[in-house]
């Protein structure tokens, strides 16, 4: 049964990362254009600020499509987990900090959910990078 949950919050995980950084993507590539709401004023600054660097926002994006692939086909699925921890962290921060209202943290609850329970499946694989050398 935990293998189950494992594999579902890998493919939800993946899910979640590969549709929206490929819409993202499709976004910086001109192929869609979507309107945002109004964020408060310090979530604004902060995505000028990733927009501003001209490189990497199409970067993250890049990086959530690409992770999201893997954890959807299973295909170095660890490695994916441990790149697309720290994406994973902030979205959550970001929401938490710079978003107000419960309504803007529920995906990336789930999402942080998902990320410790896919993340589980492979603790073999690192347990060693926690240990003493």
């Amino acid at each position: 049964m935990a293998r189950i949950i494992q594999i579902g919050a890998r493919t939800i995980l993946g899910l979640i990362f590969f549709l929206f950084g490929g819409m993202g993507l499709a976004m910086v590539l001109g192929i869609i254009h979507m309107p945002f709401p109004p964020l408060p004023e310090a979530a604004e600054g902060f995505m000028k600020g990733m927009m501003g660097t001209g490189y990497f926002f199409p970067f993250l994006k890049i990086t959530e499509t690409t992770c999201g692939f893997l954890l959807l086909t299973g295909i170095a699925a660890p490695l994916a987990l441990v790149i697309i921890a720290p994406v994973t962290l902030n979205i959550l921060l970001f929401h938490t900090f710079l978003t107000p209202g419960l309504n803007n943290l529920i995906l990336p609850s789930i999402m942080g959910t998902a990320q410790i329970l896919a993340m589980s499946g492979y603790w073999s694989l690192y347990q060693p990078l926690f240990g003493k050398k």
